[in-house]
Order: structure tokens, then C-alpha cells, then sequence
């Protein structure tokens, strides 16, 4: 890398940091007789922001903030409503899904159609209520249609999804169905053949299951994830 100095030589530096070169870049601009840029109100508060987003731990308002009035992909072109998640900010237990539906994309609320009211019932079956857990989707928009998100629709969420995740520092992590399994896991293999068992994300315990949209197609697959949960609880018991 190469660094401007004051006197408009280079010298090589290994060593980058992005703040320096920012200034001496700057510096340079203002010799070379620049004296201003014209900023908007929103560029000027991103600017002002910069310096605190450095000393000040990452939240769900301020992931929430950074995701704006999403236009990252065509999903925001024929969503009605951002699902960003919804539950306890110090939760011990995190669900993820794959992406809104209909109900979820008219209310702005994960998992509140049927397949919500399944998602319901096993977490009180566990003890535990949708209060105290935090609950989001893979994709925060629906879907035309319902179809599977794309690999580029995942891509550009994701990042906000582990952002999410790391904000919270749950003690487990709930993959319900292929997309989020395969998604946060990185692993191609099929939910039938990983579900059930632990795996570790940036030292968060993953346990994927099926998803509930899948235990209503096929209800044989509800034992297949009560077992799942049983294991769920057992170790939260020992963390």
C-alpha cells in the first residue's frame, strides 16, 4: 500500500489503516486546492455517526437503522413490509426461519400465520414463551408468490441476520428448515441429514430442525423435531 505524505511523496506501508489513509488522502485534496464537498443531511449524520459506531456495541435498533427502508434487492420492489424479528433483545434461544409469508408480510411480524401458530406451540411446549425468545427469517422480505429466496436474495441478508444474532449472543440457535440450516451453517446437505445435530457458529451452539411449514405438509416429521427440542432444552439446562 501506498501512503501520500504531507510533501506528495509515497512511501510503501504493509501495514493498512483505512483511518490514516482517509486523512492523508484528505490532506493531499486540500493542497491540491479543494476546500469543501456538498453533503446531504442523511450523509452528514452517517458521517457524524461513524466515530460512535466504533465505541458503541452493535443493537437491534442499530442493525434495524442501518437496514433503513431496504432496497438492497428486488424483494423490496413487491414486499409490502420489512420483517426484521421480533423477541427478547438478551434472549437465550434464537429462531431462524427462511422468509415472511403473506400474514408475516401484511403484519411485519415473523412466523404469525399457521405455521407460526405451530412455531407457538412448540416453544411452550419448551417452557418458554415468544417473549423470551427472539424469533427472525434467512430473508426479511416476502418472496413473490412464496417462492424460495435466491442465493443473491440470502446473500444480501444475511449479513443483517448474523449481525442480529451476534447483537443478541444467544446460548443456542434454532435453524428451522434447509434454507436457514444451509444459510447459516454454510453446508449443502439436506435438513433430514443434519437435523438433531449441534454444530458451532462463531462459538454459538446451531441446532436445525424442520421447519413448521414442513410439519404441516408432513405431520409424521413432528417427532422427528420434539426429539429435536428435547435435545434443545436438555442442553441449554447445561450451559
Amino acid at each position: 500500500m501506498f501512503i501520500r505524505t504531507k510533501n506528495n511523496s509515497c512511501y510503501s506501508n504493509n501495514s493498512f489503516d483505512p483511518f490514516d489513509e482517509t486523512i492523508n488522502y484528505l490532506q493531499f485534496l486540500k493542497q491540491s486546492g479543494c476546500r469543501g464537498f456538498e453533503c446531504s443531511g442523511k450523509s452528514l449524520e452517517i458521517i457524524k455517526s461513524w466515530g460512535q459506531s466504533l465505541s458503541k456495541p452493535d443493537t437491534l435498533e442499530s442493525i434495524l437503522t442501518d437496514l433503513g427502508d431496504c432496497q438492497r434487492c428486488r424483494l423490496s420492489e413487491t414486499r409490502k413490509k420489512i420483517v426484521f424479528g421480533k423477541g427478547d433483545a438478551n434472549a437465550r434461544v434464537v429462531f431462524v426461519g427462511e422468509c415472511p409469508g403473506f400474514e408475516e408480510d401484511e403484519n411485519g411480524e415473523p412466523f404469525v400465520g399457521t405455521a407460526g401458530i405451530l412455531l407457538t406451540k412448540i416453544i411452550q411446549a419448551m417452557n418458554l414463551t415468544r417473549e423470551t425468545v427472539y424469533i427472525c427469517n434467512i430473508v426479511k422480505c416476502r418472496p413473490p408468490n412464496n417462492r424460495n429466496p435466491m442465493i443473491d436474495e440470502i446473500n444480501t441478508c444475511i449479513p443483517y441476520v448474523k449481525r442480529q444474532i451476534a447483537a443478541i449472543n444467544p446460548d443456542i440457535i434454532c435453524l428451522l428448515g434447509s434454507c436457514a440450516a444451509q444459510s447459516i451453517l454454510e453446508v449443502k446437505d439436506p435438513i433430514s441429514q443434519i437435523r438433531g445435530n449441534f454444530f458451532s457458529i462463531d462459538g454459538i451452539i446451531a441446532l436445525p430442525t424442520y421447519h413448521p411449514a414442513d410439519l404441516l405438509r408432513n405431520p409424521d416429521k413432528k417427532r422427528d423435531v420434539w426429539e429435536d427440542m428435547k435435545k434443545l432444552i436438555k442442553k441449554l439446562e447445561t450451559i
